[in-house]
């Protein structure tokens, strides 16, 4: 094992050590899956230099952890102390203009009694180059390694470079994915805390990192105002959407609420004149179904913009189907949408999904999808069981679609 002042001698100061670890957590990378763009990159790596092995990896506070391998018989991960890498992540704040550690023969290094190193058919070259994560810190590494010792040329010195800014590119668009994520899920509102007489849960379960689906809800004078959404498309593309969305249908249904002498489908059509231009250059379209609930009596005004699913679970179990001959926002330049009205009596559930769940309730590719989900949101018209079962559904199979649901349910008076 490494020695222990050798050890030491790769520590990082407490301070950069508590940021560089900052900037590990934000990739929201440890301990996932392997990707494939990752395994390319492993893959060139060892056909360009006739390498057998070949990695990318990130260094915790205690561990080398693996993202990708080619070549390493391992199980994930090695001691932070029992590697390489820590000396090249300090290389990264050391000699930034030149951050690349090449040990031509690791015999010859002060590296020699490592395990990887002394052991029969151990690593007797070795090539890393620090890669960096938000704020510019070195938070794992590109590595090629050989049994034998080898020495690179110019030529192949600059191709490993330029692997490495490749590996370091993936980094970044991982970066960025997440922090739109995270940007995504904080828009989502609270959890509703002063809706007397009634039960709700919602849920937004994006297929990946980031989803064209949204959800909102907020009080306002005698009730609340929901809404389902879902913006044509997958990702990033169709997140930025979601926000412009969002925001323009909340501005005019509270310009409209104060009036008073307009109704929901008057907020959606000026919701739609705000956003048009943006929908038709994105060539996109949305859906949605926007309600606003009167808490005192259950009476509730909706607009469907052809969104398809929205049902009512009355106490006797039967389920009502809610929808309208509308059109989706973004779809015909000049268009109006109307408001319709129906009502929650007590012991009923109004539930409004979007088409994600289609395919994680329809199993059996019966074909019937939305008799399916209706049966599904009737077994459940609990709105805390519907979005635990939900949850139980994507675990069970990762779904293709983003998966939201909101369900608003009136409690049976006493």
């Amino acid at each position: 094992m490494i020695s222990e002042p050798l050890g030491r001698r790769y520590e990082l100061p407490a301070d950069v050590e508590e940021a560089r670890m900052r900037a590990v957590e934000q990739l929201y990378l440890l301990d996932s899956e392997p990707e494939e763009r990752f395994a390319q990159i492993t893959r060139m790596a060892r056909a360009v230099f006739q390498v057998p092995m070949a990695a990318v990896s990130l260094l915790d506070s205690e561990r080398q952890w693996f993202k990708q391998t080619d070549g390493l018989d391992l199980d994930g991960s090695v001691p932070r102390a029992q590697t390489v890498c820590q000396a090249t992540i300090l290389r990264g704040y050391e000699h930034p203009e030149n951050p690349a550690l090449i040990l031509e023969d690791t015999w010859d290094s002060e590296f020699c009694e490592l395990p990887a190193i002394c052991a029969p058919g151990g690593i007797r070259f070795y090539a890393g180059y620090p890669l960096y994560g938000p704020g510019g810190h070195p938070v794992g590494t590109f590595c090629v390694y050989d049994i034998e010792p080898r020495r690179l040329s110019s030529a192949q010195l600059e191709s490993f470079v330029e692997l490495a800014a490749w590996a370091q590119r993936e980094l970044q668009s991982t970066d960025d994915l997440q922090r739109a994520a995270t940007v995504q899920r904080q828009l989502l509102p609270r959890a509703m805390a002063d809706l007397p007489g009634y039960q709700l849960c919602a849920l937004c379960l994006p297929a990946f990192a980031v989803g064209g689906d949204f959800y909102d809800h907020y009080p306002v004078d005698g009730g609340a105002v929901f809404t389902v959404a879902d913006v044509m498309g997958k990702g990033l593309g169709a997140a930025i959407l979601t926000a412009t969305v969002r925001s323009a249908l909340r501005g005019a249904s509270r310009a409209i609420d104060r009036t008073g002498d307009l109704d929901l489908g008057d907020a959606v059509t000026a919701t739609h004149q705000q956003i048009a231009d943006d929908l038709d250059r994105t060539s996109s379209f949305v859906t949605l179904f926007h309600f606003k609930l009167n808490s005192a009596d259950g009476s509730t005004e909706y607009v469907d913009a052809g969104h398809g699913f929205a049902a009512i679970i009355r106490c006797s179990g039967a389920v009502e189907s809610l929808s309208s001959d509308d059109l989706p926002l973004g779809v015909v330049p000049e268009c109006v949408w109307q408001a319709r009205e129906c009502h929650l009596e007590p012991g009923d559930t109004l539930v409004v999904a979007s088409d994600g769940l289609l395919d994680l309730v329809d199993g059996d590719g019966g074909g019937d999808e939305v008799r399916a989900m209706m049966d599904f949101v009737a077994r459940h018209p609990e709105p805390a069981d519907l979005c635990a079962q939900t949850r139980a559904l994507v675990r069970h199979k990762p779904p293709l679609d983003d998966v939201t649901v909101v369900a608003v349910r009136r409690e049976n008076q006493t």
